[in-house]
């Protein structure tokens, strides 16, 4: 299992910094929020630029392995609402393209707020626009992963069970959800631990987002990781996870240390 670090974490440094800082301490890559590179329009990004990004995190020893965070820009992006709806799938669309030129295998679709559920039909656009980006993301040779968040974020695919039907519902091979044990932790019944017993059998969880229910980064809560790793591997995982906390103390570069080395420490043990 590789292990990236979400590159908004960082990203008050330069790109080249924020892939070497990740080498560095002991990542196996990156996790690109497309808004890092481009806040106003990153499914625009030139084709000089996507070159030279995936060039800089490759030779720094950090490549990119994912992107998140896709919905952010341009402002105003949903898939439920059907006045953005064209706009919206045309964005996932090309992002879909930035993804592959980066050297990317997948995308992480959370983007709670551009997914809410407010009148009927939006639960059917929601749907349609994950099936045209599963269909894209085939042709690509990437995988497309609905990111189940809880139900204090957003109001649909508010569970993994959710996502799961989603997913098994629309039934495209280059579909997947996975865990986020931060949004597992505030709105699921069950323990990380005994979802991913009971649900990696499918081969429908693509990705694990590591952080802890406080929103900070692994080792800085009450989640104990030891279990969930241990899960992870006695299932069989064999997809990436990224370190993704949103409340990064005392610092970026302090709290993406200090994660990667907790986690480190717990595979070292468990490789004992």
């Amino acid at each position: 299992m590789r292990i990236a670090l979400c590159n908004e974490v960082v990203r008050e440094l330069p790109f080249p910094r924020q892939a070497a800082l990740a080498a560095a301490l002991g990542y196996d890559g990156l996790e690109l929020a497309p808004f890092t590179l481009d806040a106003e329009a990153p499914q625009l990004l030139p084709a000089a630029r996507r070159a030279e990004a995936r060039r800089i995190a490759g030779e720094e020893g950090a490549p990119i392995l994912g992107l998140h965070w896709l919905l952010v820009a341009p402002a105003g992006l949903s898939i439920t609402r059907a006045d953005r709806h064209a706009e919206t799938l045309e964005v996932m669309r090309r992002l879909i393209g930035l993804a592959a030129d980066l050297g990317a295998r997948y995308l992480v679709h959370g983007s709670p707020a551009q997914r809410r559920l407010e009148a009927p039909g939006d639960a059917g656009r929601a749907e349609a626009a994950l099936a045209a980006a599963a269909e894209e993301a085939g042709r690509a040779g990437l995988t497309y992963i609905l990111e189940p968040l809880d139900p204090g974020q957003t109001n649909w695919a508010a569970s993994l069970a959710e996502a799961l039907e989603i997913v098994r519902r629309i039934g495209h091979p280059a579909l997947a959800t996975m865990l986020d044990v931060s949004a597992a932790g505030r709105g699921e019944a069950e323990t990380v631990p005994a979802l991913l017993r009971r649900h990696l059998p499918s081969g429908l969880i693509a990705h694990i987002h590591l952080n802890d229910r406080n929103r900070r980064a692994p080792g800085q809560g009450e989640d104990r990781f030891a279990p969930i790793l241990a899960a992870l591997r006695q299932g069989g995982y064999a997809g990436d996870a990224a370190v993704e906390p949103f409340d990064y103390l005392p610092d970026g570069p302090a709290c993406a240390a200090r994660a990667i080395g907790y986690l480190r420490g717990i595979r070292e043990a468990l490789d004992a």
